[in-house]
């Protein structure tokens, strides 16, 4: 177990600059916004991470933390797009997709501190 943490941890160290964000869309329902982003994931398999929409608290709301679903391939590039739906009681503006590492056992950011902010 440890020699496949040690591994893990070097497949980040060596591909995390590489990692990237393309535009974020938004599409509002209702009273439901679902919110799409293309994360760029050279070098690292799509389930070694967590891609998530983060929105702080503000004004009597809680702070969010919204997996992602991976939707589909990025086409020629590894990666892929991913989806949340979250309330449209929040301005899309507030939402933030972030990715970190995904290791069970390992707690992040004790264990692995590479989280990538969109913005």
């Amino acid at each position: 177990v440890a020699r496949n943490i040690v591994n893990w941890r070097h497949i980040f160290e060596q591909n995390w600059s590489q990692l990237g964000f393309g535009p974020m869309k938004i599409e509002v329902h209702g009273d439901q916004q679902v919110i799409e982003v293309e994360v760029r994931l050279p070098g690292i398999a799509p389930g070694a991470v967590r891609v998530e929409l983060y929105a702080d608290a503000r004004n009597g709301s809680e702070t969010v933390r919204q997996e992602m679903t991976r939707l589909r391939d990025l086409p020629g590039a590894p990666g892929g797009f991913y989806s949340a739906t979250v309330s449209a009681s929040r301005p899309a503006g507030d939402f933030t997709a972030r990715v970190f590492p995904r290791f069970d056992g390992v707690s992040v950011p004790l264990e692995a501190g590479q989280i990538l902010w969109q913005k």
